[in-house]
């Protein structure tokens, strides 16, 4: 018996382009014994794993893995499986993660998540001078023992900034674009961010001083894999 894969892009602009690629998969297909080894194969930087709702139920429950471990909560899959529930029309409130709950919410085409930034891998920040030097950033030149979000100012008044994130020690060279980052630099900030991280996808997040931040973004299905 085949398992389906939902495949989606997690963070593209406005015309649906760039984003991170996110492997979604019904939990009752694949045994929890099995899922880092699905999660391996795909390769994708992160597959979750999600629980569906029960008719009328506002809540799911979710495991996520990236190609070398479990995370206790990451951004882009949580917003990508709160976005395919509601496509699939089980909208929820609320994700169940091993860290916590996360609330979701849907305004227009962004799906949201909140979440502490706590939640996500502790981070190596640096700070660029320029866009441009941030751009010629090469991922050899960090050590994989830990993960490295690299950034620069677009337009500091605005809040507008762009980012890498080199995450080597997680199994991912370079990560197209990172939720829990994103959370993470928004607490470190202390400011709502315009993200446009990797070759150009977008994250919204919106700061809270009770320790919560919000990251939105649009997500696009790109239709089902199915594995052996």
């Amino acid at each position: 018996m085949g398992i389906d894969v939902t495949v989606l892009r997690v963070f593209t602009d406005p015309d649906g382009n760039y984003g991170n690629p996110l492997g979604v998969v019904d939990a009752s297909q694949v045994d929890p014994a099995e899922r880092q080894q699905l999660a391996t194969e795909l390769g994708y930087s992160e597959t979750i794993f999600v629980t569906l709702p029960d008719a009328g139920s506002m809540t799911a429950d979710a495991h996520i893995y990236t190609p070398r471990t479990e995370l206790p909560f990451a951004g882009h899959p949580t917003v990508g499986v709160s976005w395919w529930l509601r496509e699939r029309g089980t909208p929820i409130h609320t994700l169940a993660v091993p860290a916590g709950i996360v609330e979701v919410s849907y305004q227009g085409d962004l799906t949201g998540v909140s979440a502490r930034g706590q939640w996500g891998p502790e981070l190596a920040y640096r700070e660029f001078d320029s866009v441009s030097d941030l751009l010629a950033a090469d991922p050899a030149e960090f050590p994989d023992d830990a993960a490295h979000y690299l950034w620069a100012w677009i337009d500091e008044s605005a809040g507008s900034l762009r980012s890498r994130m080199f995450a080597a020690n997680l199994g991912v060279t370079e990560d197209e674009a990172t939720g829990s980052a994103a959370i993470r630099i928004t607490e470190h900030l202390g400011r709502d961010l315009h993200i446009t991280q990797g070759k150009g996808s977008m994250l919204e997040t919106t700061w809270s001083a009770q320790g919560w931040v919000q990251v939105a973004g649009r997500v696009v299905n790109d239709g089902v894999r199915q594995l052996n």
